[in-house]
């Protein structure tokens, strides 16, 4: 499969959930991108009109798990570190509950991983 059709056609499936799956303040939409190298995670919530507004983000590049994230081996190790950490600067914000939005990923391998350890650090989907 060419790689831009493979492109084209996880923002087709992103798009097509982005109708369904809508984040509020009381439930922000937990959002997902994943990079050759890296992941990151970001707590939007969408207004009904006008631009989205990104509460926290989290990401292998953070700061606070830079040191750990080189330390593992293995992309899916350093998802679930990057979940714990979106969980706990969730939780600094007072949220607890969340809408999982894989951005038309397959529920697999590193956004699986990101998933749990979410859950693990507290946040219900």
């Amino acid at each position: 499969m060419d790689p831009k059709e493979k492109v084209w056609r996880r923002k087709r499936r992103h798009l097509r959930v982005r109708k369904k799956v809508v984040g509020t303040p009381e439930r922000p939409r937990l959002t997902v991108f994943k990079s050759h190298k890296h992941i990151y995670a970001q707590l939007v919530i969408d207004p009904p009109i006008g631009p989205c507004k990104v509460l926290t983000g989290a990401s292998t590049l953070s700061p606070e798990i830079r040191d750990k994230v080189k330390e593992l081996k293995g992309k899916v190790a350093k998802a679930k570190l990057v979940g714990l950490l979106i969980a706990e600067r969730a939780k600094k914000l007072g949220i607890e509950k969340v809408v999982f939005d894989r951005s038309g990923y397959k529920y697999h391998g590193r956004v699986k991983a990101l998933a749990e350890g979410a859950r693990e650090g507290g946040l219900q989907f």
